[in-house]
C-alpha cells in the first residue's frame, strides 16, 4: 500500500489536536499533499513549540477552542463540513494526569463524545478516525504483545482515559456507525493506538526525549525515572503514514476497515528507557549526563508492546526506520534547530526523505 497524493488532494479534513507534537507533524504533512485543513486545538501546549518554529498555522485554517465545548465544536464541524476527520486533541501525559485527572477524563472522553456527537449530527464526514494510545490496554506487566482484541483497561488516569475513549469509539460505532448499516450512515468510524512516538519539536514535559534536550541544551544532568520500563520507540511518521493509508481504505472500502488499528514498531525496537539513552549518548556529539531518578514515582507499566499483524496484512503498512534510525533522525533534527535552521523546510524534507524510503 502506498500514499496515493492524488487522493489527498482538496479533501476537506479537520485536525483536532494540531498544535501538539504529533499534530505538528501530521498538518505539516497534510498540506504537503494538498488539502484543505482546518485544525482545531485548545491552544500552543510548549514553549518552544514545532507549531511555532514550523511555522504549521501558515496555509491552513487554525481554530482555537476547547473539545469539552461542545456548541464551540459542532459550529466547527457544521461549518467547515470536513470529509475525513482525525482525532489527536487530548491530555496526553501520565504524570499530569495524577495531578489533574477531572481535566484528563474531561478532556480524553467528553471531548470525544462531544466530536462524535456533533459529526453524527452534521452528517457531512465520510471517514472518522479516533487516536487513542497503545496504554489504553489492561497492562498486567506480562512480555505479551497487546492485539486490538486486547482488553481495555488503565491503571493511571490518563491511560484510563484512553481507554474510555475506546468504549466510547466501540459504543458510537455500534450504536449509529454501525458497519452493518453503511450504505444509510455513509460513515467509516475507526480508532488507532500508536506506540512511544519521537522526533524532533517535542517539547513536551515529562517526556524523554524533551527531557534530554533541556538536559543538553542548559548542560545539566538529566533525571531519569523507570530506566529499565521497556516501550515500543517509533518515529513520529510511522503512525501518520499508518492513519493516512487507514483512512484511504476507510474511504474506498468503509464499513471493511470501520474497526481498531495498531500501529507500533517492530519487536527488536521494543527497548529499554536506558537503551535509548545509550544510543543516543552515541548520537550526541555534545553528550549528556544523566542520572537515576530514584525518588517514589507515580505508577507507570513497566512493558508496552503491541501486535501489529494486522496493520501489515491488511493495509500493507511496515515501519521504514529502525530504532538506531529514528534516534538519529530525532537527534539531527534538534541539531539543526539548535544551529538556527530553517525548521518549517527540514521538517518538511524529513517527511519527503521518509515517503521516499
Amino acid at each position: 500500500m502506498v500514499m496515493d497524493s492524488n487522493f489527498w488532494k482538496n479533501k476537506k479534513v479537520l485536525l483536532t489536536g494540531h498544535t501538539g507534537f504529533k499534530g505538528s507533524w501530521l498538518s505539516i504533512w497534510l498540506k504537503k499533499l494538498g488539502v484543505e485543513l482546518v485544525g482545531f486545538s485548545k491552544d500552543i501546549p510548549t514553549k518552544p513549540s514545532l507549531f511555532e518554529v514550523a511555522k504549521v498555522s501558515e496555509g491552513m485554517i487554525s481554530i482555537t477552542g476547547n473539545i469539552e465545548d461542545f456548541a464551540m465544536i459542532q459550529k466547527v464541524v457544521k461549518e467547515n463540513k470536513p470529509e475525513i476527520v482525525i482525532h489527536m486533541a487530548a491530555q496526553s501525559l501520565v504524570r499530569k494526569s495524577y495531578e489533574e485527572p477531572i481535566t484528563t477524563f474531561a478532556t480524553n472522553v467528553m471531548g470525544t463524545v462531544n466530536l462524535l456527537q456533533a459529526i453524527k449530527t452534521a452528517g457531512s464526514t465520510r471517514v472518522l478516525i479516533n487516536v487513542t494510545s497503545d496504554k489504553c490496554y489492561e497492562n498486567k506487566g506480562t512480555e505479551k504483545a497487546f492485539s486490538e482484541n486486547s482488553p481495555m483497561g488503565g491503571y493511571d488516569p490518563y491511560s484510563s482515559s484512553k481507554g474510555c475513549a475506546e468504549l466510547v469509539t466501540s459504543s458510537f460505532r455500534d450504536s449509529f456507525f454501525n458497519p452493518k448499516e453503511f450504505e444509510r450512515h455513509r460513515l467509516s468510524l475507526s480508532s488507532v493506538r500508536s506506540g512511544n512516538v519521537i522526533g524532533g519539536g517535542d517539547w513536551a514535559k515529562d517526556r524523554l526525549i524533551p527531557d534530554i534536550v533541556n538536559g543538553v541544551s542548559k548542560r545539566t544532568p538529566i533525571q531519569i525515572r523507570n530506566i529499565k520500563s521497556v516501550r515500543p520507540w517509533q518515529f513520529v511518521l510511522e503512525p501518520l503514514f499508518g492513519y493516512l493509508l487507514l483512512a484511504q481504505r476507510m474511504w474506498k472500502e468503509g464499513k471493511e476497515f470501520s474497526e481498531p488499528w495498531n500501529f507500533g514498531p517492530d519487536e527488536t525496537d521494543c527497548i529499554s528507557v536506558k537503551g535509548i539513552l545509550e544510543k543516543i549518548s552515541t548520537e550526541w556529539d555534545d553528550g549528556f549526563s544523566w542520572k537515576e531518578d530514584t525518588r517514589d514515582n507515580t505508577h507507570e507499566a513497566m512493558m508496552l508492546k503491541l501486535d501489529c499483524i494486522k496493520a501489515k496484512k491488511r493495509l500493507g503498512w511496515n515501519t521504514k526506520l529502525d530504532v538506531n534510525e529514528t534516534i538519529e533522525w530525532t537527534v539531527n533534527w534538534y541539531k539543526e534547530y539548535f544551529k538556527k535552521s530553517d525548521m518549517k523546510k527540514y521538517t518538511e524534507n524529513q517527511i519527503d526523505r521518509f515517503t521516499s524510503l
